[in-house]
């Protein structure tokens, strides 16, 4: 097996354990047992189970990244983009039943302040992934001049906060409709007419 592909099974079983009991309760053999393995071939991959949750997030996060760009990739017209993008990166956690699950027993995974943000990098990326597609309208003359880096991190901000109420505080049933009703605020606001 490739290293590649022996990380993504790692991660995978991590997360799929992580999920059900929580980190506490969760131990090296748990996984190990999961992957069928020794707990001296997991400690080849990791250092201890502290690392390991954080690679299992980090690679939790980056899927989720992932199947956002996958998502958006092949779209030439920036509001396609940005109006997909926004919906994916919503719908995500609907489909991921063990990050979700992690996020609600771990909300400081993904804070909703910058300063105490312990995957600040990853979610940088997401940031950018912001900016590259507001940079690209203003461009193409489809979304009105703004201050791509300080929009950038204001509709982060605003999509970090739709998903702690939908998905780790439970408000989902009336937020989602906050969601659609924000995301036409910001369109209108952003798109050119």
């Amino acid at each position: 097996m490739r290293k590649k592909e022996s990380t993504e099974k790692i991660f995978s079983a991590s997360l799929r354990v992580f999920a059900t009991y929580g980190y506490k309760k969760t131990t090296v053999e748990d996984i190990a047992r999961e992957l069928n393995m020794t707990k001296g071939n997991l400690y080849l991959y990791v250092k201890d189970k502290e690392d390991l949750y954080r690679k299992t997030v980090e690679f939790a996060l980056l899927r989720w990244q992932d199947y956002v760009r996958g998502a958006i990739e092949d779209k030439a017209d920036p509001r396609d983009k940005f109006l997909i993008m926004c919906h994916k990166a919503v719908e995500y956690l609907s489909i991921d039943d063990d990050f979700r699950s992690i996020l609600i027993h771990d909300p400081e995974i993904f804070p909703m302040f910058t300063d105490n943000d312990p995957y600040e990098k990853i979610n940088n990326n997401s940031v950018n992934m912001i900016k590259k597609i507001l940079k690209d309208g203003i461009a193409k003359g489809v979304f009105r001049p703004v201050g791509i880096t300080a929009m950038s991190k204001a509709i982060f901000s605003i999509y970090k906060m739709f998903i702690i109420r939908m998905y780790i505080r439970s408000e989902e049933s009336h937020v989602r409709s906050m969601f659609e009703q924000t995301l036409d605020l910001i369109t209108n606001g952003l798109f050119k007419q």
